[in-house]
């Protein structure tokens, strides 16, 4: 990827549960050695592999040993939900573990509850699984939580974000980067410029509604968020 965009922001990706089951340090620097990360990221996926039959279930300890990272690599470490989003408890921990940023990947995008569950071959496991679908901190909740017990760290909006209208509301609730999946990747399904068109649409979608703010920048969209009136 870096031969082909040398200048684009990159992260490696790796479970923190691994943690538990021999991952060291030397195994994450290689992952961002591999690909040239500018950081990694590390995933906790509890409900997810708590629904998978091989799933990894270990997560004890897990904040002593992510902050070990925190200090031992030489790039950030950013811990990220995978769509059950962050709590105010895991952020303030976090911080205190000296993580760089978060992502709060909060309920509203995919369900990796549904995803498992249909993994699943007999009806009735499926049953049981689809039960968690909804399980989780929506992500405008888990933007206010966490940006209240960690609000010196940057944080990563995504989990159920569709549109630029939807990221200017995520910057008003204490974002400072907004990710999409779903949209972008049902839009690369069909060739790089379909891709090229919508983030255009979400970066107008974005300036319209800090125009309609009053916001001439990004820190003024902070103090002073687009509301909806029902």
């Amino acid at each position: 990827m870096r031969s082909v965009a040398p200048d684009v922001l990159l992260f490696a990706n790796l479970g923190a549960v691994q943690l538990n089951y021999g991952m060291r340090t030397e195994q994450a620097l290689e992952a961002i050695e591999m690909i040239g990360a500018d950081a990694l990221v590390l995933h906790l996926n509890p409900l997810q592999e708590a629904l998978q039959q091989e799933g990894d279930h270990n997560f004890k300890g897990l904040i002593e040993k992510i902050g070990v990272l925190c200090k031992e690599l030489p790039v950030p470490v950013i811990v990220k939900e995978v769509g059950c989003g962050i709590s105010e408890r895991t952020a303030r921990l976090l911080a205190v573990a000296g993580v760089a940023a978060i992502d709060v990947a909060g309920l509203g995008g995919t369900s990796f509850a549904r995803v498992e569950a249909f993994r699943r071959e007999r009806p009735e496991e499926v049953e049981l699984a689809l039960a968690f679908s909804e399980w989780g901190i929506p992500t405008s909740e888990a933007l206010v939580s966490t940006h209240r017990a960690a609000p010196q760290l940057p944080l990563i909006a995504s989990g159920g974000l569709h549109h630029g209208l939807d990221a200017a509301k995520a910057i008003g609730l204490g974002a400072d980067l907004t990710g999409f999946a779903h949209a972008v990747l049902a839009a690369a399904s069909e060739g790089e410029e379909p891709v090229r068109r919508l983030l255009d649409g979400f970066a107008w979608q974005l300036r319209v509604a800090m125009f309609c703010a009053g916001a001439p920048n990004i820190a003024a969209l902070h103090a002073n968020p687009p509301t909806e009136i029902k």
